[in-house]
């Protein structure tokens, strides 16, 4: 795993050391003596992880920290604070201005790539859900990661083996979430796969269970895999925590545990997860949004051409019958013409519905472009489709359509055309060329009316409706 990775410090020596150790893995480094020189760096160039001095003269670590998350285009850059400062108070008040990390002098090797590594996997996922919320412009990235906590409290599982320990993390953790505390941890695995919590905090105080196994079983769940897992270790323990980074573990705390620094990394956690989750549903709903029409709530024209070829392969594959129903609103121009584009609107609309009320749930229902629509029927034999088609030329022509305002109401037909899928080289362009044909022939054939091109014509006329006089049609 690469990355580019920018050093911040003011004292040469210092940076020379840092660099070397990154580059010796890969790395891709920047350098910075001063706080400013680093914002603009950020601000021109891409970083993926920033290892902050504090002690610098004129911008001090903790200013650029705030600035650096208080920039919607680097709040997203993990940040890391190195410093010769090994007081809890100095820590807290690092990652109350937004840092992600700490490293204290002189950095421990281990540590040191355990924390870069760790950090860069994390940055890795938020940019691929971010660059895919982005494209599809249904998430302003502006919001910053502090903006994404709320005052909603979190929901944190504790897994500890002790009541003592439970006890005092339940009390530092009350002003910012909700926790449950559990002392089996297998029993623990199975509730947080079944749970919504937004943290995992693991107290690897077990006499006879090796904590890791838990984190390790936690990132290989599909239910748990990005629940973000704070691990608190003992002091010196440094192979546990580096293995612990390794699994996956997304923080950790050293005993003796500082109150404060646990709500702080813990408040930390809770922000990155709601940030993430945030972008995940953003690409959720920009997939559904590509494969939706706006207007109607159905299906669309690029949903229909991806799915219809697995339809069709599907039916072929297994000698089962699919049919289409391509349905057309009869002299919709002059709906709009007469009535303006919010009726018209507002036809499409209640049209949709009623055809979401003449199909299955397997059935695939699609707005194909204007006022046409398309319904796809699986093991549906071409008999079974014209009495779909006809239920839904019925429910179309009995009830009239309520127009917007004091508009009133208006009497509308459709002409359905109908084809069946033939096991023999049929492609879905072709099946749904048929299915376009027999609707031209409706059409011609007087509108308001059923045609199937796969049938005779005498069945096709007793589906069909009475012929309505030239001034109804």
């Amino acid at each position: 795993m690469t990355a580019r990775i920018l050093v911040v410090d003011d004292i040469p020596a210092n940076v020379k050391l840092l660099e070397a150790r990154l580059l010796a893995e890969y790395f891709d480094v920047l350098t910075a003596d001063n706080g400013q020189a680093a914002l603009s760096i950020c601000d021109s160039t891409q970083v993926d992880l920033i290892l902050l001095d504090i002690m610098m003269p004129g911008m001090d670590g903790f200013e650029v920290c705030e600035r650096l998350k208080g920039n919607p285009r680097t709040a997203h850059i993990p940040v890391v604070m190195v410093t010769a400062l090994d007081q809890p108070s100095d820590r807290v008040r690092g990652l109350k201005a937004g840092a992600d990390d700490f490293l204290t002098k002189p950095v421990n090797d281990l540590q040191l790539l355990s924390r870069v590594r760790s950090l860069v996997r994390l940055k890795t996922l938020s940019d691929e859900l971010r660059v895919r919320a982005a494209t599809a412009h249904t998430l302003s990235i502006d919001h910053a990661l502090d903006g994404a906590m709320g005052d909603e409290p979190g929901n944190v599982l504790l897994v500890d083996g002790r009541g003592s320990s439970q006890e005092r993390i339940v009390r530092a953790l009350r002003p910012i979430a909700e926790v449950a505390c559990m002392s089996d941890p297998q029993a623990a695995l199975f509730h947080a796969a079944e749970s919504n919590y937004e943290l995992v905090i693991v107290n690897a105080n077990f006499e006879d269970y090796d904590p890791l196994r838990l984190c390790s079983q936690l990132r290989s769940l599909e239910r748990t895999r990005f629940l973000p897992v704070l691990l608190i270790a003992e002091q010196g323990d440094d192979q546990m925590i580096v293995r612990a980074l390794d699994l996956g573990v997304t923080d950790y705390l050293v005993r003796p545990i500082d109150p404060n620094e646990l709500l702080a990394r813990s408040l930390a956690q809770l922000r990155r997860k709601r940030y993430n989750d945030r972008l995940r549903a953003s690409v959720r709903e920009s997939i559904e949004l590509a494969v939706t029409d706006g207007l109607t709530g159905l299906h669309n024209r690029r949903y229909l051409d991806t799915h219809l070829k697995l339809l069709v392969d599907r039916a072929s594959a297994r000698g089962r019958p699919l049919s289409i129903c391509m349905a057309d609103i009869d002299r919709f121009k002059a709906v709009n013409d007469t009535h303006g584009h919010d009726a018209g609107d507002a036809v499409l609309k209640d049209f949709a519905n009623r055809v979401r009320s003449a199909v299955r749930g397997a059935d695939l229902a699609c707005r194909y472009g204007g006022e046409e629509f398309v319904l796809v029927l699986p093991d549906t034999s071409p008999d079974m489709a014209l009495v779909v088609a006809e239920r839904l030329r019925v429910l179309v022509e009995e009830q009239p359509f309520l127009l917007p305002g004091t508009a009133g109401a208006l009497s509308v037909t459709a002409s359905l055309g109908i084809a069946t899928l033939s096991h023999d080289g049929d492609t879905p362009g072709s099946l749904l060329k048929r299915a376009d044909l027999a609707l031209y022939e409706a059409k011609r054939s007087g509108r308001n009316r059923v045609i199937a091109a796969s049938l005779p014509v005498s069945h096709e006329m007793a589906l069909a409706a009475p012929a309505l006089s030239t001034s109804a049609r």
